[in-house]
């Protein structure tokens, strides 16, 4: 049944090639020459089959694990070295029709105050994100085809890149909207898109149909074959992820590195990025209802080994996790993060009083955007406002290419130094600039190229100077 060249969700994530997995990766948790050979074959920096990393997953001796995890930090640091992408997720309505029991907008819930932004409401929070200093948004809105149609979703990405307010632009536009068709994805592409993210929540398809009892969600063989239809619609840089605490983390691990292996044997192209969110308390959702619930010491396991096996991939940890959390896991392979974020519809603008709050999820990280990028320095990390690559064509198999080969630093590194440059100009309080502008003059003096070191260095006096969106 198992076959990742298929288009058939359930042959590319195969319920027995799973269970076979699992067994197999219990069987060997122990066996030190396996994991040895696993180990040595991941330091080869070209990832790992989903069975081999669940071996690794399951491992359950002390010292390979210190291995494990000193190996995902390597690769991090091979493939996207210090660099940090900031982002912020954008919640345009709330409106769902799906009757998702994990997530407060589900069409049942009563409670919670229902809201859609106009065009007019949507450029207000595009100027307050662009105040804060974000360059980067993730727009998310429910599943309604009544509220929130494709032409509200394609309207408002229009708005967002319209909206120019001081020295602020939004550059790029990453969209979390509900699996649709084949013509919707080439009309999201059309309108310029980063990057379609869509979470599979679980690959158990068991549970998914329990999860999603009514809407247009409960279909799993058209929610997990979404990713086809976005690439056959042109989107070449999408998103995976799954809800851990759910389901068996192990069988969701084991699913979500063969939907990348599926992707990857189909279109040449594995997943730009991969989220890791866990369930969280919401309006009247109780995540200890849910028997899957993984401790942090696991969620560290599952990203490192999330890194090692695919490597070339962008991985994301939103405000959803601590400040503690986040930090940890920064050394285990994350190379993305929301910063000062909002998860209620026109949080940023005009947030709603707490008794009338529609947040999605309860956030954990509260702090806003500016102590976030002082905290990054602070820790020896690079923030980043960089959306270069997408604005240059290097998106699907083409930015594949120079990252497998781990050459992606020579263009990010350069556009993580200028957009920091720039943020540090226009936003950062003073003494964040302090800290930024050390950590700058560093950066390019450790630049190995010296035209391109030359170059950042007269586009960083051009900065300071009033120009804007230099980018390699």
């Amino acid at each position: 049944m198992y076959n990742p060249k298929s288009k058939n969700a359930e042959e590319f994530i195969s319920h027995e090639e799973i269970l076979e997995t699992l067994k197999y990766a219990d069987d060997n948790k122990n066996n030190t020459d396996l994991i040895d050979k696993i180990i040595e074959k991941a330091k080869t920096h070209n990832g790992l089959s989903h069975r081999e990393a669940s071996v690794l997953l399951a491992c359950s001796i002390p010292k390979k694990n210190e291995e494990i995890f000193k190996l995902a930090n390597e690769i991090k640091q091979a493939y996207y070295g210090n660099r940090i992408v900031l982002f912020a997720p954008l919640y345009l309505s709330n409106y769902c029709v799906n009757g998702c029991v994990y997530c407060p907008y589900h069409k049942q819930n009563t409670n919670i105050p229902r809201r859609k932004l106009t065009q007019e409401e949507i450029r207000n929070e595009v100027i307050a994100l662009q105040d804060m200093g974000h360059k980067r948004l993730a727009i998310e809105a429910g599943e309604d085809p009544v509220n929130n149609p494709i032409e509200y979703i394609l309207e408002s990405i229009k708005t967002i890149y319209s909206v120019k307010h001081k020295n602020g632009s939004i550059r790029r536009v990453n969209v979390n909207i509900a699996a649709t068709s084949v013509e919707n994805y080439r009309k999201l592409h059309e309108a310029g898109i980063g990057t379609y993210v869509l979470f599979q929540e679980t690959y158990n398809k068991e549970s998914y149909e329990k999860l999603h009892p009514t809407g247009p969600k409960h279909n799993y063989a058209y929610h997990t074959e979404a990713m086809d239809r976005a690439m056959q619609g042109g989107i070449d840089d999408v998103s995976l992820g799954v809800l851990f605490g759910l389901e068996s983390y192990k069988y969701e691990f084991a699913a979500l590195l063969m939907h990348a292996e599926h992707l990857e044997a189909t279109y040449g192209v594995g997943p730009h990025a991969i989220s890791v969110p866990r369930i969280k308390k919401a309006d009247d959702i109780d995540p200890s209802a849910f028997d899957n619930g993984i401790d942090d010491d696991t969620f560290a396991k599952i990203v490192a080994c999330i890194r090692i096996a695919t490597p070339y991939t962008g991985m994301i940890i939103s405000t959803r996790e601590s400040e503690e959390c986040r930090e940890r896991l920064l050394h285990l392979g994350i190379s993305q993060m929301s910063g000062g974020s909002k998860t209620s519809v026109g949080g940023y603008f005009n947030p709603m009083p707490e008794d009338e709050n529609s947040a999605q999820f309860d956030i954990s990280d509260r702090r806003p955007l500016d102590e976030v990028i002082k905290w990054l320095m602070n820790l020896g990390y690079l923030p980043s406002f960089c959306t270069a690559c997408y604005r240059k064509g290097r998106t699907g198999d083409r930015f594949m290419e120079i990252c497998k080969q781990q050459q992606i630093k020579n263009f990010c590194h350069p556009n993580a130094i200028m957009t920091l440059k720039e943020y540090l100009q226009d936003y950062a309080s003073e003494e964040t600039q302090q800290i930024g502008n050390k950590l700058i003059e560093k950066e390019v003096k450790m630049l190995d190229n010296e035209n391109i070191k030359q170059t950042v260095m007269e586009d960083l006096e051009k900065i300071e100077h009033g120009e804007r969106d230099f980018r390699f």
